[in-house]
């Protein structure tokens, strides 16, 4: 059986072949709500089905989205990645993704592939490394943008790239004021990665809060580890080896903080009671924890849809700044 031709269905809607592109192809040129009703009646009651390659060919890009993440078991990236896809939804673009376990090289990979597909845009999610790479990286990006793309990014701003910028100092500092307000007087971090700036800058946000009341965290209670669960478990057993003292406890991530959490409680101690914990991020996984989690809640799900729009509007040099809050629970309530 013959495929049905774009022809067709702009015949059988009483359009023309050029307004039946333009709603079945995905041009950014607007088309009145009637029309575009008949043309999708049209191509439904046809079973028209568009020719990916040649609406790649025809507009320079297909209707895929390319979505890089650094982990995708990572609650924080999932519920990211949920924001994006119903905002592309809305948009009639396919998401294709990619995890690059935060490897630069997995990271470069993934952009070349969405750039030899001709995907509309990308938008990569994740802390920047400090250096490593990086030029790599900015050259991929540049020869991508070449062919038309838009490259958003979700976390820091790189070059002249949109991106949906989180502020993660600022609240971790309002975080850090919250808990000396709270009683404490004490402190210890599970500070993530130093290569990371998301963690560098919430560990240096925590603790400009902390200066700004007189408290100075110790150099031995401040202890790197990986971004992830086990990081948080690691980094808590090395620090409990320190002091069985710590204070209260801030890991940068709330993944970090619920690895910290087990580890506590294998050491014999209750997490909010012998060692108060606070997180970041406030993932849907928290409603399970005990003692709940306090953390700082950041909107995972807007920040995904937000940066859609930023690629969809093609935007050049735009940025949102998204904001967050500061949640208190009782991990780190004093009895």
């Amino acid at each position: 059986m013959a495929q049905t031709t774009l022809y067709e269905v702009a015949e059988r809607a009483g359009v023309s072949l050029a307004t039946a592109s333009r709603v079945l192809n995905g041009s950014t040129r607007q088309v009145g709500e009637q029309l575009r009703l008949r043309v999708l009646k049209a191509a439904e009651e046809l079973r028209y089905t568009a020719n990916g390659p040649a609406q790649a060919m025809a507009r320079g890009h297909s209707n895929t989205l390319g979505l890089v993440v650094s982990d995708i078991t990572d609650p924080y990236f999932t519920q990211i990645a949920a924001g994006v896809v119903e905002a592309a939804d809305a948009h009639q673009l396919t998401v294709t993704m990619g995890s690059t376990h935060r490897e630069t090289d997995r990271e470069i990979r993934h952009l070349a592939t969405f750039r030899s597909q001709r995907a509309r845009g990308v938008i990569i999610v994740g802390s920047r490394a400090s250096v490593e790479a990086e030029s790599r990286f900015d050259e991929e990006i540049a020869a991508y943008r070449e062919t038309g793309g838009t490259v958003v990014m979700i976390s820091q701003p790189v070059g002249d790239l949109p991106v949906v910028q989180v502020e993660n100092r600022r609240l971790a500092t309002e975080l850090a004021a919250a808990l000396v307000e709270q009683g404490h007087r004490e402190f210890s971090i599970l500070a993530g990665p130093s290569a990371l700036t998301t963690a560098v800058d919430r560990t240096a946000g925590f603790r400009a809060g902390l200066k700004a009341a007189g408290i100075t965290v110790p150099k031995d209670r401040v202890v790197a580890g990986g971004f992830t669960r086990d990081g948080g478990h690691s980094s808590m057993q090395e620090l409990l080896a320190h002091t069985r003292t710590p204070g209260c406890v801030f890991a940068v991530t709330d993944v970090m903080a619920l690895g910290a959490i087990a580890a506590i409680r294998e050491a014999g101690l209750e997490p909010g009671v012998d060692v108060p914990i606070a997180g970041f991020d406030d993932i849907p996984t928290l409603a399970d924890v005990l003692p709940p989690l306090t953390t700082v809640n950041l909107p995972l799900r807007t920040m995904g849809r937000t940066a859609v729009e930023l690629l969809v509007a093609d935007a050049e040099a735009t940025s949102r700044t998204i904001g967050g809050s500061v949640v208190l629970r009782a991990s780190t309530a004093l009895t």
